[in-house]
């Protein structure tokens, strides 16, 4: 039984990844200061009893250190993150010392316990800037300008994971993820649309879509996601690997989507552009089918029909 430290283990993502790793029979430590996790994301893997242990911790805290010397967990799965792109823009200090900070802690916890590997939540939707051809690949992050600290932040613990595979021996992966979307997802965030679109739509609210509605997201169902930090944990060794469909869905596109599954009859409202956000991104997922053996299986109608369901049933 291998022990995984999960970081955001009470988020939309961590938990899920949480759920996986332990129904495969892993022992998962989860580890979330629930600024933006939530206790009731860890109902099914609280039922897996002493399999799972969770501590409402900062991961730049002190107290990281011996938690992970007391649990000598095997692989680090890190997903904690200030990842709203509009508060980082207007707090680029706060972001780079969750983002920065936090990471490299962890990494230093990483070398002092011995722990094998790392694998990374970084983030494909902001980390290559605004993309001269789509989908993207890989090979382009080298030369690529962010347009949000976000984004900046992503980008900067890349060489930091570089750095402490070669000089301190921890491995890594860092998976670049597309618009991961599904349920649990917290429609007051920023950041999933599909859930702030579908939970305005079933109050008999009107959503509001920002800009005019033509800039295109690589949207990547959950368990798909979750699937591939699974495949990391033993693959992809020093590789930047993306998360994603490889298709580009214009906003305008999602929101008639999602209009279909809740049906909802009206126009949608409109907004400026904010700041920070890119035109266009699609995610190249060559390198993951050949590095992982991972491909998307999850059709955007299916995935969101799922994730209607479940803001149905809370």
């Amino acid at each position: 039984m291998t022990t995984i430290l999960v970081t955001g283990g009470a988020g939309f993502i961590g938990s899920h990844v949480s759920d996986r790793l332990l129904a495969e029979g892993h022992r998962v430590v989860a580890v979330d200061d629930l600024t933006t996790g939530r206790i009731a994301n860890l109902g099914e893997a609280r039922g897996y009893g002493k399999e799972f242990t969770f501590f409402n911790m900062d991961v730049r805290a002190e107290g990281l250190l011996p938690l992970l010397e007391r649990h000598r967990p095997e692989v680090v799965m890190h997903l904690a993150a200030q990842s709203q792109v509009g508060h980082g823009m207007e707090h680029p200090v706060d972001d780079a010392s969750v983002n920065i900070m936090g990471t490299l802690n962890v990494l230093e916890c990483c070398v002092k316990v011995g722990i094998r590997k790392i694998v990374y939540a970084a983030s494909g939707g902001t980390l290559y800037g605004e993309p001269k051809k789509v989908p993207v690949k890989e090979a382009t992050a080298a030369g690529a300008h962010p347009v949000s600290p976000y984004g900046i932040s992503k980008k900067v613990v890349l060489e930091y994971l570089d750095f402490y595979q070669r000089y301190r021996g921890v491995d890594y992966t860092a998976l670049a993820l597309g618009n991961v979307y599904g349920p649990r997802q917290d429609p007051a965030g920023e950041a999933g649309v599909i859930a702030i679109f579908a939970s305005a739509m079933l109050a008999g609210e009107t959503p509001t879509i920002f800009g005019d509605g033509n800039q295109t997201r690589d949207y990547v169902f959950i368990d798909d996601t979750v699937h591939a930090f699974a495949l990391a944990m033993d693959k992809g060794s020093g590789k930047l690997i993306n998360v994603g469909t490889g298709i580009e869905t214009t906003v305008n596109a999602l929101f008639r989507i999602v209009a279909d599954a809740t049906g909802f009859g009206q126009v949608p409202g409109h907004g400026p552009l904010r700041p920070g956000e890119i035109r266009r991104i699609a995610l190249d997922n060559a390198a993951a089918e050949q590095a992982l053996g991972w491909r998307p299986w999850t059709h955007l109608e299916d995935g969101i029909g799922e994730t209607v369901a479940y803001l149905k049933g809370i």
